[in-house]
C-alpha cells in the first residue's frame, strides 16, 4: 500500500481505476480525513490542503487536533505476565515503563 507524509500525519493511497481517481485517508487518528486527485499532484495538494483544513477547523474550534500517536497506550495483560515484568524491572533497577519500552524497542530490530 502506498504512503504519504504531510506534517507528522501519514495517509494511505489507493487507486480506484473505474473513477480514474486517487483516494487518500489518514490514518492512525480517530478523526476522519480523505481526499482525493487526479493526478500525483493533485492528490499530494488535495492531502496538503485537508490537513490544512482540519488544522485551521481545530483552531476555530479552540481544539488541539489529534495527533497520529500521543506516545502513550494502555496494555492489558495477565496478572502473572505483569508481576513478572514488574520483578524484572525492579532487578533491573528501572522503572516498569523504561523497562517495557526498551523491551518493545528490542523486539522490532
Amino acid at each position: 500500500m502506498t504512503t504519504m507524509h504531510y506534517k507528522g500525519y501519514e495517509a494511505i493511497i489507493e487507486f480506484d481505476e473505474d473513477a480514474g481517481l486517487f483516494h487518500g485517508e489518514v490514518i492512525n487518528l480517530r478523526d476522519v480525513i480523505t481526499f482525493q486527485g487526479e493526478s500525483a499532484s493533485g492528490l499530494k495538494q488535495a492531502f496538503a490542503d485537508s490537513i490544512e483544513d482540519y488544522l485551521r477547523f481545530c483552531e476555530e474550534r479552540g481544539e488541539e487536533p489529534e495527533k497520529p500517536f500521543s506516545g502513550q497506550f494502555v496494555i492489558r495483560t495477565e496478572p502473572v505476565l505483569h508481576k513478572a515484568v514488574s520483578t524484572a524491572a525492579r532487578r533491573a533497577g528501572v522503572s516498569l515503563n523504561k523497562w517495557v519500552v526498551a523491551a518493545l524497542e528490542r523486539s522490532i530490530r
